[in-house]
């Protein structure tokens, strides 16, 4: 039922159970791909899924019903594991997943994920928080609108993006997700518009990473990971650009006292996987054990 395709479904899950755990902890549920295959593969495993997209968490339910008993979700962020694991009166878990990123599900709705399709200015994983892209968009400075464009967007235009912006709201605000495409075109060198990136993609990035405070939440997230892992448990992150990246190899290189890194270089989609699912091409999966 899920039309989220799980990003090196094999490679993830195979790392995460290789050491014979029984207690699994999927930190980015999605449509349930990545915690199926865990529950298929040990057949005797205890999964805890965390989520905050509620449409995600009811499709991941389906996808998970045959194995009812097994799995408990919780709608919450995953800087948040450590109050989930005491919710459900875990200490320590085998294994730790986080598949970050937008699900297909997220990219396929109405709440401006995507500039395919034009929809409002939303961006939040949560919909009961209450800053959205919309807020970003028209209400922060310009100087703070081109910092986020310039740290999380790696966006080499971000002075005149953010300028163009800031022009176009005085007048009357961004709304949509197309006028938002329209903005950044209307700066874009036409040389420039044709490239195998849409040039769109960075400030998209940028502005939904702000809206949900992504690098925040992952750093704080992966910091509480050595007290919740039992030696030989596992850490798998999957990332999907090299703000994310960064972060997990930083820590587990400064973290080699408690982690011993399975990954030297970051295992990345096959060609194969790539043809079949090209949303996979930026992935990258690194890995650590719990000494």
């Amino acid at each position: 039922m899920s039309v989220h395709v799980p990003v090196l479904l094999e490679e993830a899950t195979d790392l995460l159970t290789a050491n014979r755990g029984k207690v699994f902890l999927d930190c980015t549920l999605g449509g349930g791909g990545h915690a199926k295959r865990i529950l298929e593969k040990v057949p005797d495993a205890y999964l805890i899924g965390i989520d905050l997209d509620e449409h995600a968490i009811e499709v991941a339910k389906e996808n998970l019903k045959e194995f009812e008993g097994r799995f408990s979700i919780y709608k919450a962020n995953f800087r948040d594991l450590d109050l989930v694991l005491r919710e459900e009166g875990i200490e320590r878990v085998d294994g730790i997943l986080f598949d970050l990123g937008v699900s297909m599900l997220q990219l396929k709705s109405d709440r401006g994920f995507s500039f395919q399709t034009d929809s409002p200015l939303d961006m939040r994983m949560d919909t009961d928080q209450r800053l959205t892209a919309y807020d970003v968009v028209n209400k922060y400075p310009e100087r703070e609108l081109e910092r986020i464009l310039r740290e999380y967007g790696e966006e080499k235009l971000s002075k005149r993006i953010a300028k163009a912006i800031v022009r176009r709201r005085e007048k009357k605000p961004i709304e949509t997700t197309g006028e938002l495409v329209d903005v950044v075109l209307s700066v874009y060198p036409e040389r420039l518009k044709h490239s195998r990136i849409h040039p769109a993609t960075k400030v998209f990035q940028a502005i939904r990473i702000e809206v949900n405070k992504e690098l925040e939440n992952l750093k704080t997230a992966l910091e509480k990971t050595p007290e919740l892992l039992n030696p030989g448990g596992r850490l798998v992150v999957i990332s999907f650009h090299s703000l994310e990246d960064r972060i997990v190899k930083r820590f587990l290189k400064e973290r080699q006292d408690t982690f011993k890194i399975l990954t030297k270089k970051p295992i990345t989609p096959s060609e194969e996987e790539i043809k079949v699912n090209p949303s996979s091409r930026s992935a990258k999966l690194r890995a650590g054990e719990r000494v």
